[in-house]
């Protein structure tokens, strides 16, 4: 368990939560979303900081056990085929190696169900790890060692020789993918696609229309923190130490791996060096268990950067088609976005490019489709906002397109299609706020300046300002279970299974559970990320923070009836029910009369009590039966490009976001940064090179895979509406995956406004731009 009580800096001495009425979805919504009293909503400094910056943040190749050995892997070089002899003598022979392992001593083990394919499924591909001679993907891992130090393991495991025969079955070439035929994508359980009305006709018909293809290349995650995890087999138990973003889901998928009772496999993972979406559960973790029960020795593994270009999935490529008719008024009569992606045979993770065309814009009739073809290669997975990221490249790049051709300011036409409730499902919007949004933005930024493409020139380089809208939506997922411990002298501790991958989760958390509590935040103690704590949170799809907050507002309603009844009738409290009280300074008032209050200690005291411990599930995630529900953003992009060599600069961002309540406004204003410029390398610089003669990345590393550096990254201006969403725990939407989302399209608009030259394939390179 963790606890970061050593590194909690006192924000404040007295702090309210009013009613603690659960969260109910269609009903009365948490009391946090009217009031605010000195926490939610202010920029408090990550209370881990000190931990990290002071080297005291132990990850998860930072646990030492005694005994330790350390794996290396070696990597297949064929995308679909067969081993036909492994030579391991060379390997087994070097100094230090404790073990080598493969396909022919590997201990059987059941092939781990994929992402999303049962309810804590996290496996990254079915595939059967390591227990047989055959080959998947280019990159596969097949064989592994085990030596006393890494530079040891490393060394033995390129003596190893492999030969392999390639399978006729493979497919590492799009246009051979094709040919095999195209499906319609499935994603959450939903087809992904969506036909109101006879769009291809109502185009035709249509005075005003654009039909433009869009593309977007593989992009592969690159956390600061490689994948890692330090293992140890105590008896039939299995401890791991990992960089993950579901415990839970891990421990139960990795139990049936093994075969092992899910309490059985302890996980932990309190420091996660960024995760977004690739820290997950991929073969290297069951290797490295396999071979610490061969080897009866703990395991350390740690992947190298190549090594996760090999075997951890990113984001796949994407052909788009946009298709949008308008009336002369700019209201739309059509909208068309179509499209094919690549996956692979062992995974089911389309890249559902549709999403932000179903709820962005109201049109008359809507054709919205993902098609899936299927390649021998590493299986691709969720990466930070899958599918909107390079959705609204196409979509608003598209409006952009339409706008330009009609002579409408691209605002302007936005906000003339903005829908009264959701034009795809038909529900009303929960809360939207973009116009808002755009007003506001616009006037901050200058937009008026903008001028016609080309036409704005400092000496050799040519400037433009482009925009976009961003769109992501609300999850909350099932499995929220919170606990709270308080104790007499005024302590609270709030535990529950969830993840800290950089966001400020912790932080947040303690600021929510020390306003609900009337405690100052240095009295509150946060755990999470055990397998031991309750509940089953995955950080993922911006929902953790809503997920955590239903927990903790139905463990702390929990609470309050149980302290009122110890308070009994001699209490100041008598006769109040639990939606009558709130917590301040330390204990319970009345919401009415603060005269009439009680602290924690009193209570416990007369109730001979020393702690009182309450534990509750959240409801069900209803209130997405009711609502249509999304965070958005209005994004303004400044580009100079230089006439002579291309070059492309960005020189001003802004962000105006609309995202709920926000709980920590300098974690989110992180976030809100950070979503850009992942944004800026998706637009600029991110590719993955697939070699398509053999299914092989051929630029697994940081030299030649680039993303923005601090000479990239210009100043970024971030704002935002603070409207609470009635609809929502504490009236908070996610925050996560908004900020990178219409990016990549805001960069490819002000590229235009500069040089008058469309560019629809990212990234945008120089010698696009030209």
């Amino acid at each position: 368990m963790v606890v970061l009580k050593e590194a909690v800096q006192a924000v404040t001495k007295k702090a309210i939560a009013l009613a603690p009425d659960s969260f109910i979805p269609g009903g009365v919504p948490d009391p946090l979303i009217r009031h605010k009293h000195g926490l939610i909503g202010a920029a408090v400094s990550r209370i881990d900081g000190p931990l990290k910056v002071s080297g005291r943040a132990a990850f998860a190749a930072e646990f030492p056990i005694e005994g330790m050995t350390y794996a290396a892997l070696q990597y297949s070089t064929v995308a679909r085929g067969r081993i036909v002899a492994i030579d391991t003598a060379a390997a087994e022979a070097a100094p230090g190696v404790v073990l080598v392992m493969t396909y022919k001593n590997a201990p059987r083990m059941k092939p781990a169900p994929a992402f999303m394919t049962k309810p804590k499924a996290l496996a990254g591909d079915d595939v059967p790890v390591m227990q047989d001679d055959q080959v998947h993907w280019n990159g596969q891992p097949v064989a592994l060692v085990l030596a006393e130090t890494q530079e040891q393991a490393d060394h033995a495991q390129s003596l190893i020789q492999v030969t392999y025969t390639a399978g006729s079955d493979g497919v590492t070439s799009l246009d051979a993918a094709k040919a095999k035929g195209k499906e319609t994508g499935v994603f959450q359980g939903e087809p992904l696609k969506v036909e109101i009305n006879d769009a291809e006709a109502m185009l035709a018909k249509a005075p005003h229309k654009i039909d433009v293809r869009y593309t977007t290349p593989r992009q592969n995650h690159n956390a600061i923190e490689l994948q890692a995890a330090t293992l140890v087999w105590e008896g039939d138990r299995l401890r791991i130490h990992d960089t993950t973003q579901a415990v839970a889901h891990e421990a139960w998928t990795v139990a049936q791996v093994f075969g092992l009772d899910e309490k059985n496999v302890h996980i932990t993972s309190p420091y996660v060096g960024g995760g977004f979406g690739s820290k997950t559960l991929w073969q290297h973790q069951i290797l490295a268990a396999a071979a610490a029960r061969l080897a009866q020795r703990p395991v350390r593994i740690m992947l190298s950067r190549e090594g996760v270009f090999r075997i951890v999935g990113g984001r796949t490529l994407t052909e788009q088609r946009v298709a949008l008719g308008a009336q002369a008024d700019g209201t739309l009569d059509a909208l068309i976005h179509t499209g094919t992606v690549a996956m692979t045979p062992h995974n089911n993770m389309p890249e559902p490019f549709i999403l932000p065309a179903k709820s962005a814009y109201a049109a008359r009739s809507f054709l919205l489709e993902v098609k899936t073809v299927k390649m021998n290669m590493t299986a691709n997975t969720f990466m930070r906002a899958p599918g909107e990221a390079v959705g609204t490249f196409g979509l608003e790049c598209g409006i952009d397109e339409l706008a330009h051709a009609m002579g409408m300011d691209p605002i302007d036409l936005r906000i003339r299609n903005e829908p009264e409730k959701d034009p795809t499902t038909g529900l009303p919007f929960s809360h939207r706020g973009i116009v808002e949004a755009w007003k506001v933005g616009r006037e901050r930024f200058g937009w008026a300046a903008r001028g016609q493409p080309g036409a704005r020139r400092d000496g050799d380089w040519l400037v433009g300002i482009g925009s976009a809208t961003g769109t992501y939506p609300y999850y909350r997922m099932p499995g929220g279970t919170a606990r709270i411990t308080l104790t007499k002298d005024g302590r609270a501790t709030v535990g529950i299974a969830a993840h800290e991958m950089g966001m400020g989760t912790s932080t947040a958390q303690t600021q929510i559970a020390a306003e609900r509590l009337g405690l100052a935040m240095e009295d509150v103690d946060f755990e999470y990320a055990d397998t031991q704590l309750p509940g089953t949170v995955l950080a993922g799809g911006s929902q953790q923070t809503a997920a955590i907050g239903a927990a903790v507002i139905a463990a702390h309603h929990k609470l309050v009836q149980e302290l009122l009844t110890l308070a009994g009738n001699d209490s100041p409290l008598a006769g109040l029910k639990p939606d009558e009280v709130g917590g301040l300074d330390g204990g319970l008032c009345a919401l009415e009369d603060e005269s009439r209050r009680e602290s924690y200690a009193s209570i416990l005291t007369r109730a001979k009590r020393d702690e009182i411990i309450a534990e509750a599930d959240a409801p069900m995630p209803l209130e997405l039966q009711h609502w249509s529900m999304h965070s958005h953003s209005a994004l303004f992009c400044e580009v100079r490009v230089n006439a002579v060599t291309g070059e492309i600069r960005v020189s001003r961002f802004l962000g105006s976001f609309d995202c709920g309540r926000i709980i920590n406004a300098k974690t989110a204003a992180s976030q809100f940064r950070g979503g850009i410029i992942m944004g800026l390398g998706l637009a600029l610089m991110e590719e993955t090179y697939f070699d398509e003669r053999t299914g092989r990345v051929v630029n697994p590393s940081l030299a030649e895979y680039h993303i923005p550096v601090h000479l990239d990254v210009p100043e970024i201006d971030v704002i935002w509406g603070d409207e609470a969403d009635p609809h929502t725990p504490m009236g908070a939407r996610g925050i996560g995956e908004i900020g990178i989302t219409g990016v990549g399209a805001a960069v490819a608009n002000a590229v235009f406004n500069a040089i008058g030259k469309r560019v629809r394939d990212l990234p945008i390179t120089l010698d696009k731009a030209i």
